[in-house]
């Protein structure tokens, strides 16, 4: 008998829930909600307390990487609904700090200070040093902007909120400091690529398990940050 075990530890495959199209449902609603229904990560994220699946995401990057480390400053980019946040709390412990910002409301957290703040606001970089108590070590950022279904157009929008989240995290990160930011699939070509091989050691591309299989989700880590005298801006 094959095994179709997930990674949620049950059976997948045969026991797929199907939703039906009802008044007022479209059909990619259909598909989102069937999606999620499936998706093992989403029932592990609920069992295990986490916030949404995008946890795991993180989780299996920092076993690989080692990105967090207890007593670290963290900053979260576009934190809602808090699930990076709240891995990143759990292993920085009470020495660390963990600030995330969004332009929406975020449920309380232990652990963490939520700001309801566009990140491009001037204030921001001062905002969030002075709740970190100095610069960050670590700059997360899970944010994708809003999709049109036209794939160049939604390609430049990408890769216009990962140069820009790139320019913020150089702003307020320590030396030594890393950057970790999603893209797609050929998004940090160009001007992105070359200006975090420039002001980071080592820069690479990473696309954890809980990444859909079916997307073109990747992540993009740039680590040893020089600092603003090693060319950032």
């Amino acid at each position: 008998m094959t095994d179709r075990r997930g990674a949620s530890g049950g059976l997948r495959g045969d026991l797929k829930q199907r939703v039906k199209t009802g008044r007022g449902r479209t059909a990619s609603q259909k598909r989102w909600l069937e999606r999620q229904l499936n998706d093992p990560y989403v029932a592990r994220a609920k069992r295990e307390g986490y916030r949404s699946r995008a946890a795991f995401k993180l989780t299996e990057i920092d076993e690989r990487f080692k990105l967090l480390r207890p007593g670290q400053r963290v900053v979260d980019l576009g934190a809602a609904p808090g699930g990076w946040s709240q891995v990143a709390a759990k292993v920085v412990g009470p020495s660390g700090r963990v600030v995330g910002i969004d332009l929406l409301e975020i449920e309380p957290m232990a652990g963490v200070e939520f700001v309801t703040l566009d990140f491009l606001d001037p204030e921001a970089p001062g905002i969030l040093t002075g709740l970190l108590g100095g610069l960050a070590d670590l700059i997360l950022s899970d944010m994708a902007a809003n999709t049109t279904g036209h794939k160049q157009t939604d390609h430049l929008r990408i890769i216009g909120l990962a140069e820009t989240a790139a320019a913020f995290a150089r702003e307020i990160l320590a030396p030594g400091g890393a950057y970790l930011a999603k893209v797609f699939q050929g998004g940090t070509e160009g001007t992105l690529l070359a200006e975090l091989k420039r002001d980071f050691e080592v820069v690479r591309h990473v696309k954890p398990n809980a990444s859909r299989a079916d997307s073109s989700e990747l992540y993009v880590l740039a680590t040893g940050f020089r600092g603003q005298a090693g060319g950032g801006a």
